[in-house]
């Protein structure tokens, strides 16, 4: 959704920067949520782990501010730096999350090329179509909702990967990759757990088509990947994507296709409606699907809501899930 930036200082001229201004965005939100037989879940002392059965309705709300320094030189190289303010609700509990700064991401922008460096989102993060239409007013209803790869994702609240993307746009075509040299400690063992990820993405028309692939070094000849296609469009007031991919995880329970579908429709002037259905061929991949509704105020601000059904082939029971509030941009 646009958001609109304001400047907080005036324009500061050097010999060698020709302009550096900082500016916020962001949104507020707040409402109810609704999920059948949430549970708490606490760890003691010992490490021992406990659930208990906790309100199936509580307060939701979200504070986001995004914070952007931005200095462009006399050559046109465009520099930026962006950290996050986040203040939410603990989705277990519905108590009040402290707030606080996620880590930091770096760009350098010059005509059709961008590089990011820090917490970036990496290519799957940043590919068109991939999220789709997401219902309901904490978006928690995704065509996506398939795919168990763990792939490189920008980090809203804490630290995120210090990894590098890399992005070139010409004309409709649009190329992306990313690199995460990670490493994971487990048991007092260091091992390499890299990740790259490409992307290609082509807008001709009305329509948007982008295909992904990825792969992490799992170790002891274990290199799970993803790979996916989707392809987006619009028709005067409705608008759609479609999402497959194959998601190869090397797991028995998560290892299969996933794919999905979401649908947005104008109403009119103010109300648009919502829909997705996301669903995998493994066992334990997460099928859900439901609608919802915005309904714009003006002004930035607008009354969401939606309802949805959360399941999987090991699942014991089906959940259901809703919510709805208001959000304003700004």
């Amino acid at each position: 959704m646009k958001k609109v930036l304001f400047a907080s200082t005036a324009l500061i001229a050097t010999a060698s920067v020709a302009a550096a201004e900082v500016k916020f965005s962001g949104y507020g939100r707040f409402g109810l949520g609704y999920l059948e037989d949430r549970a708490v879940t606490t760890t003691t002392a010992s490490g021992a782990t406990n659930v208990f059965a906790g309100d199936d309705t509580i307060l939701v709300s979200r504070f986001r501010l995004n914070i952007d320094g931005i200095a462009e030189t006399d050559g046109g190289v465009r520099f930026e730096a962006r950290v996050r303010l986040q203040a939410d609700e603990n989705a277990s509990t519905g108590e009040a999350n402290s707030a606080g700064l996620n880590g930091a991401r770096f760009s350098v922008i010059y005509g059709g090329l961008r590089v990011d460096a820090g917490n970036v989102s990496g290519a799957f993060d940043n590919l068109a179509n991939y999220y789709g239409n997401e219902p309901g007013l904490e978006s928690f209803i995704g065509q996506y909702s398939g795919v168990d790869y763990d792939f490189l994702g920008y980090s809203p609240t804490g630290s995120g990967a210090n990894a590098v993307f890399f992005q070139y746009a010409v004309g409709d075509f649009a190329f992306g990759a990313s690199y995460d040299q990670r490493t994971t400690y487990s048991a007092g063992v260091a091992t390499d757990a890299d990740r790259w990820d490409i992307s290609a993405t082509y807008t001709f028309n009305n329509i948007t088509a982008a295909l992904a692939y990825g792969q992490t070094d799992g170790g002891a000849g274990s290199d799970p990947s993803l790979t996916v296609l989707t392809l987006g469009a619009e028709f005067g007031d409705l608008s759609g994507t479609l999402f497959v991919a194959d998601d190869a995880t090397e797991v028995a329970t998560t290892d299969g296709t996933a794919y999905g579908l979401s649908l947005a429709y104008n109403l009119g002037a103010a109300t648009t409606l919502t829909f997705a259905y996301g669903d995998g061929s493994a066992d334990a991949d997460t099928q859900n699907y439901g609608i919802g509704a915005i309904y714009d105020l003006g002004g930035g601000a607008s009354l969401r809501g939606g309802i949805g059904v959360s399941d999987c082939d090991v699942c014991a029971d089906s959940t259901l899930r809703a919510d709805f509030g208001a959000q304003f941009n700004f």
